[in-house]
C-alpha cells in the first residue's frame, strides 16, 4: 500500500476506536500484514465451517450473517460498515460459526487471526475494546431470535424494517439491499407473508414502497404492531 493508502488506513475507526488501547508498535504488528479487499453483491466473505486465518474489518458496504442447515438458511443478523466480523473464531478454533455473505459492493481489510489473537492476550484494554463490539453484534443476533420465537409475522416483519431503518440504513426512508426472500429468512417467514404484510402496511399508510425504495411513514404504528407482536 502507498503512503495515501496507510494514511487513510490508519485513521479509520479499527484504529482510531477499536485499538485505542493498542501502543503503535502493537498496531503496527496488525496493520503490516493487512490487505484489502474488494466484494461483489452476492459474494461470500466467510463460509461457515471453514476454516478462517483473518478476520475482516469492514470499510464499506453491508453484510448478512447467515445459519445454514439442511432444510433452509435462516438470517441471524444484518450489519454494516464500519465493524468487524468473524470474531466469534477467535473462541471457536478459528472455525466460521456463520456464512457472511455481502448484500451490496462491499470492501474490507483482511487481519491476520493469529497476530490479533495475541494482542488480546497481552493487553487487557484492547481484549475489552473488542469484546464490547462481539457483545453488541450477539445482542442484535439474539434479539432477531427472540423476536422469530415469539411474535407472529407482523410482529417478526416489523421488527425487521425498524432494526433496518434504526441500525443499518439511519433513516427512515431508504433503498432496500435484501430480496424479498431475503428479508423473509432474516424474519423468519415465508416470501409469500413478506410481500402480503408488505402490501398490508402499505394499504395501511404504515409504509410507502416504491420497487427497492422503503419509506416509513408512520414509525409509531410500527413500534406498536412490533410491541404487541
Amino acid at each position: 500500500m502507498d503512503n495515501k493508502e496507510t494514511k487513510k488506513c490508519s485513521d479509520c475507526l479499527f484504529k482510531t476506536s477499536l485499538c485505542r488501547g493498542l501502543d503503535p508498535n502493537e498496531f503496527a504488528n496488525i496493520f503490516e500484514q493487512t490487505r484489502q479487499y474488494a466484494y461483489k453483491k452476492g459474494e461470500t466473505i466467510f463460509k461457515q465451517g471453514t476454516k478462517t486465518s483473518e478476520l475482516i474489518f469492514l470499510t464499506e458496504g453491508i453484510v448478512k450473517f447467515v445459519y445454514e442447515n439442511n432444510s433452509r438458511e435462516l438470517i441471524v443478523t444484518i450489519d454494516k460498515a464500519q465493524t468487524l466480523i468473524g470474531l466469534a473464531n477467535i473462541l471457536n478454533e478459528d472455525v466460521n460459526l456463520f456464512t457472511v455473505v455481502a448484500v451490496e459492493p462491499c470492501k474490507g481489510c483482511a487481519i491476520n487471526l493469529t497476530r490479533f489473537k495475541l494482542l488480546l492476550m497481552n493487553n487487557r484494554s484492547f481484549m475489552f475494546e473488542i469484546m464490547s463490539t462481539a457483545t453488541q453484534m450477539f445482542r442484535d443476533a439474539i434479539f432477531n431470535f427472540i423476536s422469530v420465537a415469539r411474535k407472529q409475522s407482523n410482529g417478526r416483519i416489523a421488527d425487521v424494517l425498524i432494526y433496518l431503518s434504526d441500525k443499518i440504513y439511519e433513516s427512515r426512508s431508504f433503498n432496500l439491499g435484501l430480496s424479498r426472500q431475503e428479508l423473509a429468512d432474516f424474519a423468519g417467514c415465508s416470501k409469500e407473508q413478506i410481500i402480503h404484510t408488505i402490501r398490508n402496511f402499505g394499504a395501511d399508510k404504515i409504509i410507502s414502497v416504491s420497487g427497492k425504495k422503503i419509506e416509513i411513514l408512520d414509525y409509531e404504528k410500527l413500534k406498536t404492531i412490533s410491541r404487541v407482536g
